[in-house]
């Protein structure tokens, strides 16, 4: 059977590929020579993804979703693995490094295997339980917490917390779509804000205990994302320098004149406004605008639960990259080290996106049949 393939998605796609390449070009600027070209090497990334994106389109949804629990095992294996045997890169064990090609991070691909499985769980819910007691979804909440919260530990240890935050998005967003009780949401919500208004209330008024509970790193990893409500730090104020001073068209391509760091992964929104000024931000943001309201067009039409709920897991993780990376490169946010889906320079990132793009295609191809993914 053809595919079909949905240019909604796949144009946006195409575009931000662009976007990206000429962005980090322009970025190579100030970024060190010993990492290579970097547009090229993110212009083969987009050609490995786009081979994931085929075999993904021909495997189809349904099969990954009968081994999505094996997929499961098996990244955190390889998170353990990588916590127990990785060798550290600038303090921190997040990547295996493959000789010959560079770096892979399994947290980024984690993601969306957390998508995948909380999808399943929450169908057999479903399916089993049409009118489920309190009873019922409390243990299911607690089964489905458990899920997320071993990947987020191992993650969390390595130290990633930008990928722990990504992993409860996707589950507060899976949850959600679940269609389980309202109040369950302010009860998380209560029993949250009391657990941090703790944690933050020994981290600025009880330094010694709250580092002697949580160790010395969190208190570092606090203190970089507090540091954002005084607007200082050289990545943030040369970003907005950046930004503020490009005017309506830019300074044109590949003429970036303000150094900060981390130019072509984490402040690549910056980079490409410094270049393109305010008409070519408007131009990104309604590219990630067209993109984003394609896929909210694709779960409302007639799919299967699966794929809704897999595309809610999807557009939660979506939107809360694009929010938090633009967010804080013009300082409205904490700098969490988050990259901007698509743009950003990076392997793993890329193909776990890409990945995506392969799993939102299908469902544009699937009609409407019941499935058992026990």
């Amino acid at each position: 059977m053809k595919e079909k393939i949905n240019l909604r998605i796949v144009i946006p796609i195409l575009l931000l590929a662009v976007i990206s390449i000429i962005s980090i070009y322009s970025a190579s600027t100030y970024t060190s020579p010993t990492l290579g070209n970097l547009a090229l090497k993110q212009t083969i990334w987009y050609i490995v993804g786009s081979i994931l994106v085929i075999l993904i389109l021909r495997v189809k949804n349904d099969f990954i979703f009968r081994h999505s629990w094996l997929l499961y095992i098996l990244g955190n294996i390889v998170l353990l693995g990588l916590l127990l045997f990785g060798q550290p890169i600038n303090n921190s064990k997040c990547w295996i490094v493959i000789p010959g090609i560079g770096s892979v991070q399994p947290s980024e691909f984690m993601k969306i295997i957390l998508i995948l499985v909380l999808a399943s769980m929450i169908h057999n819910f479903r399916s089993d339980y049409k009118n489920p007691t309190m009873l019922e979804e409390f243990i299911f909440i607690l089964k489905s917490f458990i899920i997320v919260l071993i990947p987020s530990i191992l993650t969390f240890l390595e130290p990633d917390t930008g990928c722990v935050l990504m992993y409860l998005i996707i589950y507060i967003a899976m949850i959600f779509s679940s269609g389980i009780r309202f109040r369950w949401f302010f009860m998380a919500l209560l029993f949250g804000s009391l657990l941090l208004g703790g944690i933050l209330w020994l981290y600025f008024y009880k330094e010694n205990i709250f580092i002697s509970i949580f160790g010395s790193s969190l208190y570092y990893r606090l203190e970089r994302i507090f540091d954002w409500k005084t607007g200082s730090g050289l990545q943030l104020e040369n970003a907005l320098a950046a930004i503020g001073s490009a005017g309506l068209f830019g300074y044109g391509f590949n003429n970036t004149p303000i150094y900060f760091p981390e130019s072509s992964t984490d402040f690549i929104f910056a980079v490409y406004a410094s270049n393109f000024g305010f008409v070519g931000v408007i131009i990104l943001l309604t590219i990630i605008l067209y993109l984003d309201i394609n896929i909210i067009l694709l779960a409302k039409r007639k799919t299967t639960d699966i794929n809704k709920f897999m595309i809610a897991g999807i557009l939660g993780i979506l939107l809360f990259q694009q929010i938090q990376n633009i967010g804080m490169t013009v300082g409205l946010l904490p700098i969490t080290g988050i990259t901007l889906p698509f743009v950003s320079y990076g392997g793993s990132s890329l193909l776990s996106y890409m990945l995506i793009v392969g799993l939102i295609l299908n469902v544009s191809n699937e009609k409407e049949r019941k499935y058992s993914y026990k």
